[in-house]
C-alpha cells in the first residue's frame, strides 16, 4: 500500500516537473500525457507485472523521465523517443 502511494507520488512529481519545465507556448494535453505515459510504461516494463515496487527491467528513473520528456516534446510520437539502450 505504501509502495503504491510512493509510485503515485513519483509519477505525479514527474508530471509536475514536466509541466513546470515546459517553456514553449504549446500546452501539454491530456491525450499526449496519457499516450506518453503508456509508451514509457511499455518501453520500461516492470520486473513483476502488477507490482509497482518491483522497479523496471531497464533504465533508471532519470532515463524514464528523459524518455517521457522527449515523447511529450515530440507531441506523443514515441518512435522518435526511443529509449537510450535501443537506439
Amino acid at each position: 500500500m505504501i509502495a503504491t502511494r510512493k509510485m503515485s507520488a513519483l509519477f505525479g512529481a514527474l508530471i509536475c516537473i514536466t509541466l513546470a519545465s515546459m517553456t514553449s507556448a504549446s500546452a501539454l494535453t491530456v491525450e499526449v500525457a496519457k499516450k506518453c505515459s503508456a509508451l514509457t510504461a511499455k518501453a520500461f516494463p516492470q520486473r513483476e507485472t502488477g507490482n509497482p515496487a518491483a522497479r523496471s527491467d531497464g533504465g533508471t528513473g532519470l532515463s524514464q523521465h528523459s524518455y517521457f520528456q522527449r515523447c511529450v516534446s515530440n507531441g506523443g510520437n514515441g518512435d522518435s523517443a526511443a529509449p537510450e539502450g535501443e537506439q
